[in-house]
Protein backbone atom coordinates (compact mmCIF):
# COMPACT_ATOMS: atom_id res chain seq x y z
CA UNK A 1 0.00 0.00 0.00
CA UNK A 2 0.87 3.31 -0.79
CA UNK A 3 1.78 5.63 1.83
CA UNK A 4 -0.63 8.99 2.58
CA UNK A 5 0.24 12.08 1.80
CA UNK A 6 3.18 13.44 4.26
CA UNK A 7 1.22 16.45 6.26
CA UNK A 8 2.76 20.05 4.89
CA UNK A 9 5.76 21.58 7.09
CA UNK A 10 4.59 24.41 9.94
CA UNK A 11 5.60 27.50 8.34
CA UNK A 12 8.86 29.27 9.42
CA UNK A 13 7.29 32.75 11.28
CA UNK A 14 9.13 35.50 10.95
CA UNK A 15 11.17 36.50 14.34
CA UNK A 16 9.52 39.27 16.63
CA UNK A 17 10.61 42.81 16.10
CA UNK A 18 12.74 43.90 18.48
CA UNK A 19 11.17 46.62 20.94
CA UNK A 20 14.18 49.42 21.67
CA UNK A 21 13.15 51.57 24.41
CA UNK A 22 15.59 53.83 26.30
CA UNK A 23 15.56 53.69 29.60
CA UNK A 24 14.18 56.58 31.23
CA UNK A 25 13.40 55.90 35.11
CA UNK A 26 15.34 58.52 37.24
CA UNK A 27 14.36 61.81 35.05
CA UNK A 28 13.68 64.33 37.60
CA UNK A 29 12.57 67.26 35.84
CA UNK A 30 11.59 69.30 38.84
CA UNK A 31 15.17 68.49 40.18
CA UNK A 32 17.00 69.57 36.95
CA UNK A 33 14.69 72.84 37.13
CA UNK A 34 16.43 73.76 40.56
CA UNK A 35 19.85 72.50 39.43
CA UNK A 36 19.83 75.03 36.29
CA UNK A 37 18.88 78.34 38.01
CA UNK A 38 21.48 77.28 40.65
CA UNK A 39 24.04 76.95 38.21
CA UNK A 40 23.15 79.98 36.23
CA UNK A 41 23.29 81.80 39.62
CA UNK A 42 26.40 80.54 40.22
CA UNK A 43 27.93 81.98 37.20
CA UNK A 44 26.38 85.60 37.59
CA UNK A 45 23.34 85.03 35.64
CA UNK A 46 19.80 86.68 37.18
CA UNK A 47 16.80 84.77 36.02
CA UNK A 48 14.68 86.81 37.72
CA UNK A 49 14.15 89.07 34.52
CA UNK A 50 11.02 88.18 32.50
CA UNK A 51 12.96 86.92 29.72
CA UNK A 52 15.14 84.50 31.79
CA UNK A 53 12.52 83.41 34.70
CA UNK A 54 11.76 80.38 32.48
CA UNK A 55 15.36 79.34 31.22
CA UNK A 56 15.99 77.06 33.91
CA UNK A 57 13.04 75.17 33.30
CA UNK A 58 13.54 75.30 29.60
CA UNK A 59 17.46 74.19 30.37
CA UNK A 60 16.13 71.27 32.03
CA UNK A 61 13.45 70.10 29.03
CA UNK A 62 15.89 70.44 26.67
CA UNK A 63 18.72 68.75 27.73
CA UNK A 64 15.92 65.62 29.10
CA UNK A 65 14.64 65.97 25.51
CA UNK A 66 18.65 65.50 23.68
CA UNK A 67 19.08 62.63 26.21
CA UNK A 68 16.05 60.73 25.26
CA UNK A 69 15.87 58.66 22.05
CA UNK A 70 12.35 57.60 20.66
CA UNK A 71 11.49 54.27 21.24
CA UNK A 72 11.86 51.93 18.08
CA UNK A 73 10.94 48.35 16.95
CA UNK A 74 13.98 46.87 14.80
CA UNK A 75 12.26 45.33 11.81
CA UNK A 76 14.08 42.64 9.81
CA UNK A 77 12.59 41.30 6.55
CA UNK A 78 14.21 37.37 5.12
CA UNK A 79 16.51 38.29 2.04
CA UNK A 80 14.86 35.97 -0.13
CA UNK A 81 16.21 37.53 -3.32
CA UNK A 82 20.22 36.71 -1.72
CA UNK A 83 20.88 40.04 -2.05
CA UNK A 84 24.62 40.61 -1.12
CA UNK A 85 25.71 44.03 -2.33
CA UNK A 86 26.22 46.80 -0.05
CA UNK A 87 23.17 48.33 1.44
CA UNK A 88 23.92 51.93 2.67
CA UNK A 89 22.35 55.27 3.84
CA UNK A 90 24.33 58.74 3.38
CA UNK A 91 24.07 61.66 4.79
CA UNK A 92 21.88 60.47 8.25
CA UNK A 93 21.25 63.81 10.30
CA UNK A 94 23.63 63.53 13.89
CA UNK A 95 23.34 65.53 16.95
CA UNK A 96 24.89 64.47 19.68
CA UNK A 97 26.04 66.13 23.48
CA UNK A 98 30.15 66.36 24.27
CA UNK A 99 30.26 64.23 27.55
CA UNK A 100 32.95 66.22 28.74
CA UNK A 101 31.52 69.85 28.35
CA UNK A 102 27.93 68.90 27.74
CA UNK A 103 28.02 70.92 24.51
CA UNK A 104 26.17 69.59 21.02
CA UNK A 105 28.32 68.43 18.63
CA UNK A 106 26.59 68.17 15.09
CA UNK A 107 27.27 66.58 11.65
CA UNK A 108 25.88 63.37 9.34
CA UNK A 109 26.28 59.55 9.53
CA UNK A 110 26.87 57.03 6.48
CA UNK A 111 25.96 53.65 7.66
CA UNK A 112 25.67 50.37 5.53
CA UNK A 113 25.72 47.19 5.53
CA UNK A 114 26.41 43.87 4.01
CA UNK A 115 23.30 41.72 4.23
CA UNK A 116 23.06 38.00 5.46
CA UNK A 117 19.78 36.19 6.40
CA UNK A 118 17.87 39.23 6.89
CA UNK A 119 17.55 42.52 5.55
CA UNK A 120 16.76 45.80 7.75
CA UNK A 121 14.11 48.60 7.48
CA UNK A 122 16.00 51.62 6.02
CA UNK A 123 14.82 53.58 8.24
CA UNK A 124 15.76 51.65 11.81
CA UNK A 125 19.89 52.54 10.50
CA UNK A 126 18.98 56.22 11.41
CA UNK A 127 16.98 54.98 14.87
CA UNK A 128 20.05 53.11 15.79
CA UNK A 129 22.19 55.86 15.24
CA UNK A 130 19.71 58.10 17.33
CA UNK A 131 19.71 55.29 20.33
CA UNK A 132 23.08 55.85 20.80
CA UNK A 133 23.87 59.36 20.38
CA UNK A 134 20.99 60.70 22.92
CA UNK A 135 23.24 61.23 25.66
CA UNK A 136 26.45 62.62 26.78
CA UNK A 137 29.18 60.91 24.23
CA UNK A 138 32.57 60.93 22.55
CA UNK A 139 32.46 60.37 18.87
CA UNK A 140 34.80 57.38 18.60
CA UNK A 141 31.85 55.45 21.11
CA UNK A 142 29.55 56.76 19.05
CA UNK A 143 30.66 55.49 15.77
CA UNK A 144 31.70 51.90 17.56
CA UNK A 145 28.55 51.43 19.28
CA UNK A 146 26.31 51.46 16.35
CA UNK A 147 28.31 49.40 14.13
CA UNK A 148 28.54 46.55 17.32
CA UNK A 149 25.15 46.85 17.59
CA UNK A 150 24.10 46.15 14.05
CA UNK A 151 26.92 43.65 13.45
CA UNK A 152 25.17 41.92 16.98
CA UNK A 153 21.44 42.28 16.47
CA UNK A 154 21.66 41.74 12.27
CA UNK A 155 24.29 39.75 11.95
CA UNK A 156 25.21 40.69 8.65
CA UNK A 157 28.33 39.91 6.67
CA UNK A 158 29.91 42.95 6.97
CA UNK A 159 29.11 47.02 8.86
CA UNK A 160 30.26 50.13 7.95
CA UNK A 161 29.87 53.09 9.93
CA UNK A 162 31.66 56.42 9.04
CA UNK A 163 30.56 59.88 11.08
CA UNK A 164 31.69 63.06 10.63
CA UNK A 165 30.65 65.82 13.26
CA UNK A 166 31.24 69.56 14.42
CA UNK A 167 32.00 69.87 17.71
CA UNK A 168 30.84 72.97 19.30
CA UNK A 169 33.77 72.57 22.64
CA UNK A 170 36.18 72.81 19.59
CA UNK A 171 34.84 75.52 17.66
CA UNK A 172 32.82 78.09 19.83
CA UNK A 173 35.49 77.64 23.27
CA UNK A 174 39.06 76.93 24.00
CA UNK A 175 40.68 76.84 20.48
CA UNK A 176 37.93 77.99 18.58
CA UNK A 177 38.36 76.12 15.44
CA UNK A 178 35.64 77.23 13.38
CA UNK A 179 34.71 74.98 10.79
CA UNK A 180 36.64 71.82 11.89
CA UNK A 181 35.30 68.44 12.05
CA UNK A 182 36.31 64.99 13.34
CA UNK A 183 35.60 62.07 11.33
CA UNK A 184 35.47 58.28 13.09
CA UNK A 185 34.98 54.82 11.50
CA UNK A 186 34.23 51.85 12.11
CA UNK A 187 34.13 48.36 9.71
CA UNK A 188 33.22 45.00 10.88
CA UNK A 189 33.14 41.78 8.80
CA UNK A 190 34.06 41.56 5.45
CA UNK A 191 33.66 45.64 5.41
CA UNK A 192 37.03 45.37 7.03
CA UNK A 193 38.74 42.13 6.01
CA UNK A 194 37.88 42.15 2.14
CA UNK A 195 39.59 45.11 0.18
CA UNK A 196 37.11 44.93 -2.61
CA UNK A 197 34.18 45.86 -0.08
CA UNK A 198 35.99 47.91 1.78
CA UNK A 199 37.16 50.15 -1.07
CA UNK A 200 33.95 50.26 -2.37
CA UNK A 201 32.31 51.32 0.87
CA UNK A 202 35.20 53.87 1.81
CA UNK A 203 34.05 55.27 -2.00
CA UNK A 204 30.59 56.03 -1.60
CA UNK A 205 31.34 57.85 1.67
CA UNK A 206 34.08 59.61 0.67
CA UNK A 207 36.75 58.76 2.63
CA UNK A 208 40.40 57.67 1.45
CA UNK A 209 40.93 54.33 0.15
Amino acid sequence: MAPGPYPAPEPISAPAALRVVHDVDGVDLTAAELAAGQFLQALGIDTDSESLRGTPGRMARAYAELFSPRPFDLTTFPNDEGYDELVLARSIPLRSVCEHHLLPFVGTAHIGYLPGHRILGLSKLARVLEHFACRPQVQERLTKQVADWLQAHLEPKGVGVVIQAEHTCMTLRGVQATGATTMTSTLLGLLRSDARSRSEFLALTGLPR
